[in-house]
């Protein structure tokens, strides 16, 4: 606390994460062109196509988190694809 507010003039706390500059944030066109392409995916999908073509490696909760910040839907997961009436 001591050297933050020798820095800052104030014991306010920093900022947490980064959100302007992600993982993920430079692949927003592509991911907008796969689900344009390919709609329906799951997220283990996507995750999956990410490490394919992409060779990027990341958790299935931050591709989540990315979609929604994107404005951008997927299906939950592939079981809910049974339950579809005939």
């Amino acid at each position: 606390m001591v050297k933050l507010k020798a820095t800052t003039g104030s014991l306010e706390p920093k900022r947490q994460g980064n959100p302007e500059r992600g993982k993920l944030s430079g692949y927003d066109p592509w991911v907008r062109r796969l689900l344009g392409a390919r709609a329906g995916l799951t997220l283990d999908e996507i995750r999956d196509a990410l490490a394919a073509e992409q060779g990027l490696h990341v958790h299935r909760a931050s591709i989540g988190g990315w979609l929604h910040r994107l404005g951008l839907s997927h299906k939950k997961n592939a079981a809910c694809q049974r339950n579809q009436a005939a």
